[in-house]
């Protein structure tokens, strides 16, 4: 019997307001993250990684980083008909952009004419996590629904942040009820505290994703994807579920395990971060049965000079990428990205900084999230004096986190 063929759509055209200014200049996909990657390298690498190898990427807003990086990066073999390709918005159905996730599928119907897919995995371009969508993928298929919906276990508090699954009493694959960011649910049967909360994966037969978007393009909706298209299937009796704490991930281990993280606000950006650092990281980036990709090379290694005790180059509990260089200063709890360097007597504490960031001697950056390019002249500091942050123009999140924007020069 022949496999079935599988096309893997992302939507990755977010704007992302609620991590300005990240997003002041690129689409929240393209944001780095983690020192060498960018959010999108993490879905497309889940997607590869399950042996899904016919990718497109949906794009919309300010994607011109992000369809560069996906150009540059996600390369494969042509002899055997892979490909991963940003498919920017085109307008190919009338003058408007996308109007939402349901709408920009809608929209790009004619790459499922060009491909002609028996399945369809679609899934957003943002979140950080581990998942072999094949599994999903499976029970799909013996499931013999038109959708399935991937569920995550989240504390019950944070329900009214997203859409809620409710499983069937008598198939606990199958979806009962769909609640979008409701104040009040009810806990699951086997913990009381959490809710099963919609990923924004799901797994499609093509032919009922294909007449559900062309449905919702002609109803007065929202066009979007977890508020429109999965309602339709639940109240048809329609719409299973996935479980990702079922999700089996080669190399995962007992700490990072069901890992998934929505980096939708700065705040949640930098506790991200924060989780790769430990020495046992939540979040693992050093799983190489399961990698994530990503198109930095030819770099220099990172490199650490002076040893004198008053002008030690040094880096504890920290992530630094290629072409850092530490001269006499020191870092302590950050994740640096390329090519950044730190001058002598200065110090990044608890701090995340974007690629091309210099830092000047006798300079102190602490608890901030530096975007590229970003010069903190000698002696100048960032992240200690919060009103004074705010008086330059920098943002100050809710939990005391300075986020310097792209290209800016912190003076004295």
């Amino acid at each position: 019997m022949a496999k079935p063929s599988v096309l893997a759509i992302v939507l990755a055209g977010g704007e992302g307001k609620r991590l300005m200014p990240l997003t002041e200049e690129r689409a929240k996909p393209a944001v780095p993250f983690g020192g060498i990657y960018r959010l999108v390298d993490f879905a497309l690498s889940n997607i590869v990684n399950s042996g899904y190898l016919r990718v497109v990427v949906l794009t919309q807003y300010k994607s011109h980083s992000l369809d560069r990086h996906i150009s540059k990066t996600w390369r494969m073999s042509t002899l055997l008909g892979n490909y991963v390709a940003p498919v920017p918005a085109q307008q190919r159905l009338g003058k408007n952009w996308f109007l939402g996730s349901a709408d920009a599928i809608y929209q790009s119907l004619n790459l499922l004419d060009d491909e002609r897919p028996d399945y369809v995995l679609i899934c957003g371009a943002d979140n950080i996590y581990r998942m072999d969508f094949s599994q999903m993928v499976d029970q799909h298929i013996d499931s013999g629904l038109p959708l399935t919906v991937a569920g995550i276990r989240r504390p019950k508090s944070e329900a009214h942040q997203f859409g809620v699954i409710q499983a069937s009493k008598s198939d606990p694959h199958k979806i009962e009820q769909f609640l979008e960011k409701p104040s009040e649910c009810e806990g699951l049967p086997d913990s009381p505290d959490e809710i099963l909360a919609s990923m924004g994966n799901y797994v499609m037969t093509a032919d009922a994703l294909r007449e559900a978007v062309t449905i919702d393009a002609e109803e007065d909706t929202a066009h979007d994807m977890g508020g429109n298209i999965v309602p339709f299937f639940v109240e048809q009796g329609q719409a299973g579920l996935y479980d990702f704490t079922y999700n089996e991930v080669p190399g995962a281990t007992d700490r990072d395990r069901n890992y998934w993280r929505d980096v939708g606000t700065l705040d949640a950006f930098y506790d991200s971060h924060q989780d790769l650092i430990s020495v046992t990281p939540v979040f693992n980036l050093y799983n190489d049965k399961w990698p994530v990709y990503t198109g930095y090379t030819g770099l220099p290694p990172a490199k650490f000079v002076y040893g004198h005790r008053e002008r030690l180059g040094h880096a504890l509990d920290s992530i630094i990428s290629p072409g850092v260089i530490i001269s006499g200063g020191e870092v302590l709890g950050s994740v640096l990205g390329p090519h950044v360097r730190v001058n002598s007597w200065s110090s990044v504490r608890e701090s995340v900084v974007f690629d091309s960031v210099n830092v000047g001697r006798n300079a102190t950056v602490v608890r901030a999230i530096l975007d590229k390019n970003v010069v903190v002249e000698e002696g100048a500091h960032v992240g200690i004096d919060h009103e004074y942050d705010r008086a330059r123009g920098f943002t100050v999140t809710d939990n005391g986190i300075t986020v310097v924007p792209k290209g800016w020069r912190i003076t004295r």
